[in-house]
């Protein structure tokens, strides 16, 4: 459970240098090396984020839901009804007869 709040503050400071970084980016370009400063830092904690969810997975920490493809569903089908064949043409076809 630590690990969870650990990768949920790592999220919240990857936003908070993100915002960070807009502000000072649209108060001049005077300030542009302390943007990518902080736009280095956000790059930096999302790769400690995808590590940490990397990680924790591998060890144990956290379980991820299983996949559709790995369950199996069985159905079976049972047929009251006899086929018969369908057709979208909704006018009387006339009989034919096979004369030899």
């Amino acid at each position: 459970m630590l690990i969870k709040w650990i990768i949920t503050a790592l999220l919240l400071v990857v936003l908070f240098h993100l915002f960070h970084a807009l502000i000072v980016m649209l108060q001049g370009a005077d300030k542009s090396k302390n943007m990518s400063q902080l736009l280095g830092k956000r790059v930096l904690y999302s790769l400690i984020v995808i590590l940490c969810i990397t990680l924790s997975s591998q060890i144990g920490f956290i379980n991820f839901n299983p996949q559709p493809i790995t369950t199996t569903h069985t159905q079976i089908r049972i047929d009251t009804t006899t086929q018969h064949q369908q057709s979208a043409n909704t006018k009387q076809q006339p009989e034919t007869q096979n004369v030899d």
